[in-house]
């Protein structure tokens, strides 16, 4: 099965963190095992060089682009897992980005338009087509407290018009502007154009519904999330019950819970300054990460954080993956 079929049928793909040492370099060891965890939980597909890995890897000073995506490249080697490369920035380095995963034997480049705030929407769409000439393209609405900017619909129509993408990941944390989106999508009358829930505050919600425009019934299929880079084993066993089970009283407590924890590990208290230290925790407290460290040494957890995940730990011990890391984490630590 090809990857774009495989993004259609809907899949699990975690957002990768960055694995440091407590100097702030790159621990390629725990690097390589995150990517292993990710393969043996079931994932579909994983997402390198996206906001949950840092957009700070793409400063000169860094320089962890390239080694973070060749790493994951040669975990995945062999395997049917989609192969997503993060895209930013103005056109000449989105392109140059986009050869490089390609490159790398990256299939999708996830295309965020953060920092293209002085565009306009043809500007914009014409932005996107650049980048799809280079390889297949996944849009993405990010959401405005993480650095999004606001797309109307008229721009996810051309979007939607252009041959080379293939997905959507929606995130705008906004029921309004994701309506927007499957809106766009129905009207371009596109069958081979995936959906996927990017809104880490919904996403139960977003995967059991159906949405019905133009006389079509539309569904999001599959995910991209950083919520998704923790207790992945357990997602993957969601997922697979929302694409096969109704809705019901247990899935709508299910959709709570999972917010409720979502807004633990992504600091939502605090305008989500705390989500990327706040998924490290939790990965240092299973093993696989040393430490929350992040390229910036004032990023980390909020004051009352490490509270909330305190707390949706012990209110949920059936959302966590602890047991099943527990029994391979020697495995995936091994050189």
């Amino acid at each position: 099965m090809n990857f774009h079929q495989r993004l259609l049928d809907g899949v699990v793909i975690p957002a990768h963190p960055l694995a440091l040492t407590p100097g702030r370099k790159l621990d390629e060891r725990r690097q390589r095992a995150l990517t292993r965890y990710y393969k043996a939980a079931g994932a579909g597909g994983v997402a390198v060089g996206v906001h949950t890995t840092q957009f700070a890897i793409r400063r000169p000073e860094i320089g962890l682009y390239r080694p973070v995506l060749e790493l994951a490249a040669g975990e995945l080697a062999g395997s049917d897992l989609v192969r997503v490369a993060g895209v930013v920035g103005p056109a000449a380095q989105a392109v140059r980005e986009a050869g490089l995963a390609r490159d790398l034997g990256y299939q999708v480049a996830l295309l965020s338009l953060a920092g293209l705030d002085g565009h306009t929407v043809p500007q914009l769409v014409d932005h996107v087509r650049a980048v799809a000439e280079v390889m297949p393209v996944m849009g993405f609405y990010l959401q405005p407290a993480v650095g999004g900017r606001l797309l109307p619909v008229d721009f996810w129509r051309g979007f939607a018009s252009i041959p080379g993408v293939v997905a959507v990941k929606i995130a705008p944390f906004n029921r309004y502007q994701t309506l927007d989106v499957i809106r766009a999508v129905a009207e371009s009358g596109r069958e081979d154009l995936a959906l996927y829930t990017g809104n880490d505050d919904t996403i139960v919600s977003d995967l059991m519904s159906p949405y019905r425009f133009s006389g079509r019934i539309m569904r999001i299929r599959g995910g991209l999330l950083g919520h998704w880079a923790v207790w992945t084993e357990r997602a993957v066993a969601m997922h697979r019950g929302t694409q096969q089970q109704e809705p019901s009283a247990e899935w709508l407590r299910l959709a709570a819970a999972v917010t409720d924890c979502n807004a633990a590990f992504f600091d939502a208290a605090n305008g989500f300054r705390g989500c990327i230290a706040g998924l490290h925790e939790v990965l240092r407290r299973q093993g696989l990460l040393a430490g929350r460290w992040c390229l910036d040494p004032d990023e980390d957890l909020s004051p009352g954080q490490m509270e909330e995940i305190d707390r949706v730990y012990g209110e949920y011990p059936d959302l966590n993956d602890d047991d099943f890391i527990r029994a391979n984490l020697d495995r995936w630590l091994a050189a």
